[in-house]
């Protein structure tokens, strides 16, 4: 979020980034699924990652496409190029939009005839001075699916987004504890959102992506929450290398691991949350407590309470054991005080 306001002047005029550039070029590249992603939140047994998140990083993918179109763009033509792929303070969207390849719908995300709401966008900045394509116009009309569809009501309106309640920012750029009043609403999202993209009536032209870096690893589709929950450091740089998941680090990974163990309604997965009750990271510690509490009747939560919250020194962790207490049956002032919960 501040780093969205701290480049706000430079997103606005791309000749700010860049001085000398006088055309942008705007690219589309279809990451569209085989399948409806809402099916799979059904299971929860299981996790749910972004569609986009499945396989490499569409980062790496662009950029080396991007690049080989760019030296072609000087080898013809001339001139200086730069790249950009999420790399800068650059609008997509909104310049996508103005180069026809698309409109940008409701749900903030563009939107295609040709392939529904699954696009990534790159852009390539040039010293040529070339003539501008037509601006794609906005074809959502009465329709406000995706709007209604948000687990989190972060839709201020139509166009308009609060990121701060969206679960893809939650699960991916929230570097803290997620506020307790949306963990119910993620379920086993354990890393992005689709759901205002998936329910768009223009998907039904969308096609299967065609990139097999974009094809989802079968182990990504539907991966179970309990061995999500064993990765250790090692083990989870390794289980997603070259993945886009790996930058948000193993210990915000588990942590939505463990919000979506909570949400599961599963008691038989609160033996993987339980076993990391005494992991190093807090932010792992805080939402096994949140999690098995959730999940363990309440003779058993405070057997655990009572074992682990004595020792425990992070003021967020022992919030969680004290709410744990509190959200189950009422118990006596004497129960509490024996929890150190006085």
């Amino acid at each position: 979020m501040e780093w969205m306001q701290r480049t706000s002047e430079r997103r606005a005029d791309p000749q700010t980034l860049w001085p000398e550039a006088k055309t942008v070029i705007a690219l589309g590249v279809n990451y569209g699924p085989d399948r409806n992603p809402l099916t799979r939140l059904d299971r929860r047994e299981c996790g749910v990652l972004s569609v986009y998140a499945q396989n490499f990083d569409y980062h790496d993918v662009l950029k080396r496409r991007l690049k080989e179109f760019a030296a072609w763009i000087v080898h013809s033509f001339g001139g200086d190029v730069k790249i950009f792929v999420d790399t800068a303070p650059v609008m997509e969207k909104p310049l996508a939009q103005a180069a026809g390849l698309g409109w940008q719908g409701k749900h903030t995300n563009l939107v295609s005839h040709d392939f529904g709401s699954w696009l990534f966008l790159g852009t390539v900045f040039t010293t040529l001075e070339l003539p501008p394509d037509q601006a794609g116009s906005d074809a959502c009309g009465s329709c406000s699916r995706c709007l209604e569809i948000c687990p989190t009501a972060a839709f201020t309106g139509p166009y308009r987004i609060d990121a701060r309640r969206c679960i893809s920012y939650l699960t991916i750029e929230h570097k803290s504890h997620i506020p307790r009043e949306f963990r119910e609403a993620l379920g086993n999202r354990i890393y992005g959102c689709d759901d205002c993209l998936a329910v768009c009536p223009w998907n039904k032209f969308a096609v299967a992506a065609r990139e097999t870096a974009f094809h989802p690893r079968i182990e990504l589709t539907l991966p179970l929450l309990r061995e999500l929950a064993q990765l250790t450091d090692p083990d989870f740089r390794e289980f997603f290398r070259g993945s886009p998941v790996k930058r948000i680090g193993r210990d915000r990974f588990v942590r939505n691991v463990l919000i979506a163990i909570g949400n599961s309604r599963e008691p038989q997965l609160a033996p993987a949350a339980e076993r990391l009750l005494n992991d190093q990271s807090p932010l792992v510690r805080a939402m096994a407590v949140w999690a098995i509490s959730r999940l363990l009747p309440r003779e058993e939560f405070a057997r655990l309470c009572a074992l682990h919250a004595a020792g425990e020194h992070d003021p967020a962790v022992t919030v969680e054991w004290r709410d744990g207490i509190l959200a189950q049956a009422p118990r006596s002032t004497s129960e509490e005080k024996a929890l150190h919960f006085e």
